[in-house]
């Protein structure tokens, strides 16, 4: 004979296994789809609001949803696993410390305000497969390149450092050159003007 336990515990992979909710933690804002049968038809109905409780207790799993409606606060109980939540969207999620925010009851406005919690995204895939070492993976590309062809690049990436330093001074010297030849032209008219004043 199976236990409760185990049938519940099956009963939950089996919805799982249809349907995948979120990881979701109290004070993240959620919008839950709820499915509403009105006669023969069915629809979606968001519910979106702050998650302020959660329970999990294997198939019993629930979680508490509060928003403001009209002024008023309104809050609603779903259980997780329950044919009658559709979907369940994380909008944004909330940094608090504690596990029950049953104080928000009391607050409005600015005071019930959640701070949001910033995810850090890091560009390396945690699934990254290890490589095995093998003699290719140690050797580098440069060693099966023979030594004369290692010379040669060496020599050509000197040459081509000496050819940008002359550039650069070539660049450097022309404008102080021009600059000279403009200050004895000038020297040059200041005599004349002289002279000819004596004169």
């Amino acid at each position: 004979m199976k236990n409760i336990e185990e049938i519940n515990q099956s009963n939950v992979k089996k919805i799982i296994s249809e349907r995948k909710h979120p990881d979701f933690f109290p004070g993240d804002i959620i919008k839950v789809g709820v499915r509403i049968t009105e006669g023969k038809r069915d629809r979606i109905q968001y519910f979106e609001g702050v998650c302020i409780a959660k329970k999990n207790r294997d198939i019993n799993s629930s979680f508490t949803v509060r928003k403001i409606s009209f002024g008023e606060g309104v809050e609603r109980t779903f259980a997780l696993y329950s044919p009658i939540v559709d979907t369940i969207k994380v909008v944004r999620s909330g940094k608090v410390r504690r596990a029950k925010l049953y104080y928000l009851r009391d607050r409005t406005g600015k005071s019930a305000r959640i701070a949001e919690k910033i995810k850090k995204k890091i560009g390396i895939d945690i699934e990254t497969k290890i490589q095995e070492v093998t003699e290719e993976n140690v050797m580098p590309a440069t060693e099966d390149k023979s030594s004369q062809e290692v010379k040669e690049e060496n020599t050509k990436e000197e040459t081509k450092a000496e050819a940008t330093k002359e550039e650069t001074t070539k660049v450097k010297s022309e404008p102080a050159q021009e600059n000279v030849e403009a200050k004895e032209e000038q020297k040059k008219e200041q005599f004349k003007d002289k002279t000819e004043q004596k004169k």
